[in-house]
């Protein structure tokens, strides 16, 4: 996928279909834009799945994280990462923390996330695949589309871009 569009143009042109995740995530990472079909994790504390995900062929996709929100322990660092890129992830959001951002931001893959924190977390394989997610005041399906850049994260039900 080229650059995704500016999540600013996306709210002006599809007002009425977009969803808007509310403020509050930073950006890293050296993609600062980024948009693709979304594949969702639910999980708490605990990323064996996102490194299951991310060692999976990402085909473009976006990787959205439902991590409840917790900021006690990472869900995502720097190897991790560095393979979601290698295989192919356009981006991944987490809601929660990551570690490793020095790593992070200089590896050509985009990650939002609410926060950082050095601790790595528990290993124990628990989660849900393919989850129908809510966070941020946003509803995310497996089946919508994610774009996001410096200003956000809009969600739609389909591509936006083959409708530019």
């Amino acid at each position: 996928m080229s650059a995704a569009p500016y999540t600013a143009d996306l709210c002006d042109e599809f007002e009425d279909t977009v969803r808007i995740a509310e403020p509050g995530f930073t950006t890293f990472g050296k993609k600062r834009r980024f948009g693709g079909p979304v594949y969702c994790l639910h999980v708490f504390e605990d990323n064996s799945l996102v490194k299951e995900a991310v060692s999976q062929p990402g085909n473009g996709r976006v990787l959205v994280v439902d991590g409840g929100a917790s900021i006690r322990c990472a869900l995502l660092g720097g190897n991790l990462a560095a393979l979601a890129a290698d295989n192919g992830w356009q981006g991944i959001i987490i809601n929660g923390s990551i570690r490793d951002s020095h790593e992070i931001n200089n590896i050509d893959i985009g990650v939002k996330a609410l926060a950082t924190c050095p601790r790595k977390s528990k290993k124990q394989g628990k989660g849900e695949v393919d989850a129908s997610l809510y966070f941020s005041g946003v509803q995310i399906t497996p089946g919508d589309y994610l774009y996001a850049d410096d200003d956000g994260i809009v969600v739609a039900s389909q591509s936006l871009v083959a409708n530019r």
